[in-house]
């Protein structure tokens, strides 16, 4: 069966909590994990495999500028020389399919804090880049939803 348009997840439905915090700010949120692979060259061939050695996780929280929440969690961690774990969970849930998603990202290290970043007749946004070890996937959507 052919795929429907209809039942392309929107973005519009995504909402995020900043350990335990709703984030109504949201403007997106991505998070990747980056395979690391090792080349092997494979003896009688001129192919070249790969052995899994690892993964990194990284990701960015984008946010419209309303409030200073960020420079509130992160500013005095930071000047203490100490970088707390947050949790990012993440759900998905558009009222034209019929599955939704939700993961967390249980260890978030951020990589920088932005201080001062605005410009005249442009709304305020903000990127958070950050990295992390662990996540957990409490609902996936189904491939087999009509």
């Amino acid at each position: 069966m052919a795929m429907q348009g209809e039942k392309v997840i929107n973005g519009t439905f995504g909402e995020v909590w900043l350990d335990g915090e709703y984030i109504a700010e949201v403007k997106g949120l991505q998070a990747k994990v980056s395979i690391e692979k090792e080349d092997i060259p494979v003896a009688g061939k001129y192919a070249t495999d790969s052995k899994f050695m690892g993964y990194k996780g990284t990701g960015t929280l984008r946010m419209y500028k309303t409030n200073s929440r960020m420079i509130a969690k992160l500013s005095e961690l930071i000047k203490a020389g100490t970088i707390t774990r947050f949790q990012i969970i993440s759900q998905v849930k558009d009222p034209s399919t019929a599955g939704a998603e939700r993961i967390i990202i249980k260890d978030a290290s951020f990589d920088d804090m932005t201080l001062i970043d605005w410009e005249l007749r442009k709304n305020g946004e903000l990127e958070c880049p950050f990295t992390f070890t662990d996540w957990e996937t409490t609902d996936l959507m189904s491939s087999n939803q009509n």
